[in-house]
């Protein structure tokens, strides 16, 4: 079998996963911030919980395993290359704001969100256009 093939499919699947849930945990967060009934808050922090600890933590730490098993298979000198220096940074980005997506869960778990919808509309924004980055350099690998 061929581990680099069973580790990038590993990795993609990873990653559409975590994807799906750093661009829909934030919409979450729009339509809590505007909800007036606690009942909907409610049903809110444990769609929030259960979308980050159960989809998007696992679904982040495996994408960064199976990327650290498929750099491991091609070797470290693919840091030297500019494509590959753009994605990490990329990704580290998307790591800091899966973090900060965490923290405004507890935000909104101890019903002390400060934050607008029209914040959370506008910080949607930045996992797309990290996607776009990263789907475009991998595929292009300029030099």
């Amino acid at each position: 079998m061929n581990l680099y093939l069973l580790f990038k499919s590993l990795h993609l699947v990873a990653v559409i996963s975590w994807m799906a849930g750093l661009l829909y945990l934030p919409r979450i967060f729009v339509y809590h911030s505007e909800a007036d009934h606690d009942s909907q808050k409610k049903v809110f922090k444990v769609m929030e919980r259960k979308l980050y600890n159960y989809i998007m933590m696992p679904a982040m730490l495996l994408s960064w395993l199976f990327g650290v098993l498929l750099i491991h298979s091609v070797g470290f000198s693919v840091f030297a290359e500019l494509w590959m220096q753009i994605k990490t940074v990329s990704v580290v980005i998307l790591t800091f704001y899966h973090f900060s997506l965490g923290k405004y869960l507890n935000d909104f778990a101890l019903d002390n969100n400060q934050k607008s919808s029209r914040f959370f509309r506008i910080f949607n924004e930045i996992p797309t256009i990290l996607l776009i980055v990263v789907i475009f350099i991998v595929i292009f690998k300029p030099i």
